[in-house]
């Protein structure tokens, strides 16, 4: 509608519409999360939950609109019928760019439960946004390293019950937790520098998925496999708010997750590590195999 504009006007106005997007429903997280905090009542504690995440997914809405009415960008999706917002998903997504985000929310926004990530348990006492966080039912998890471990052999296992118990509140609600599983978005040196295997893809970091299916095993069995390709050469965020990305493709893939491999222990089950390590493998063998083909599709470089 308004792609005719100049590019960085484009970048421009975008940004700042997310920016005051953002000022805009950041009251109603803060308020929201201190009425959960201060009157911990099941009632008020849900109610406020549901307003929460209706104003987050708003807050998504407003943004994919703005990239619509400004952006003009040839989607080409290879898409499937069966999402739902009433499902557990654990989505996962090969990390190029911070694009992949907004992208990702824009093609998932309300046909999934809303995007949420594992956070560090420090995290929840970053300023205001901690709190956001926090209201919002972002999972937080306490890890603990090999070397607190095998100086207190009682820690084994504690990082898994304490998140564990962090996602009671997850077995009557659904969620989606998203993971970049390399870790940081690709790039030639890093690829090289981790001797990856894969064409197209870094390693996979197996711990921090196995982390996520030991805590919430009993409900999420599926992982929403997400693959995305820019034939654009430009494809960060400002690239993105000006309209350099002219076309952006992207691939589903739902994957059963074995049910061996649910509400185990990475961390102290050998036998489970080395079974896990091998099937992401095959997962990420496939994902890169798809990536060349994809590239080949649309004469990518």
């Amino acid at each position: 509608m308004l792609s005719f504009l100049p590019e960085r006007l484009k970048g421009t106005i975008i940004l700042l519409l997310v920016i005051f997007n953002t000022i805009f429903w950041m009251p109603i997280l803060i308020v929201g999360a201190f009425l959960k905090l201060l009157i911990p009542l099941p009632f008020i504690k849900k109610t406020a939950t549901r307003v929460l995440i209706a104003s987050a997914t708003n807050w998504v809405s407003l943004n994919s609109f703005f990239m619509t009415i400004f952006l003009k960008i040839e989607w080409d999706i290879t898409d499937i019928d069966d999402l739902s917002r009433h499902d557990w998903y654990f989505v996962n997504c090969n990390h190029q760019s911070w694009s992949d985000i907004p992208i990702t929310q824009k093609i998932l926004n309300r046909r999934i439960p809303m995007l949420k990530f594992f956070l560090k348990k420090e995290l929840i006492w970053v300023p205001i946004i901690g709190v956001c966080w926090w209201a919002l039912d972002f999972p937080f998890m306490k890890r603990y390293s090999l070397e607190q471990v095998r100086k207190n052999p009682q820690l084994a296992g504690k990082d898994l019950a304490t998140t564990r118990k962090a996602c009671e509140k997850f077995k009557e609600t659904p969620v989606s937790v998203f993971n970049f599983l390399e870790g940081t978005r690709f790039t030639q040196e890093k690829h090289d520098k981790q001797q990856s295997p894969f064409t197209n893809l870094l390693k996979p970091k197996a711990g921090g998925a196995a982390f996520v299916l030991g805590s919430m095993g009993e409900q999420m069995h599926t992982m929403l496999d997400i693959t995305i390709i820019y034939p654009d050469k430009d494809i960060g965020p400002w690239d993105l708010f000006c309209g350099r990305i002219k076309k952006v493709v992207i691939h589903f893939n739902k994957i059963e997750i074995p049910k061996e491999f649910l509400g185990k222990d990475y961390s102290t089950d050998p036998t489970f590590k080395a079974n896990f390590q091998v099937w992401l493998n095959k997962v990420w063998s496939d994902k890169d195999a798809l990536i060349t083909k994809l590239k080949k599709q649309h004469n990518v470089s």
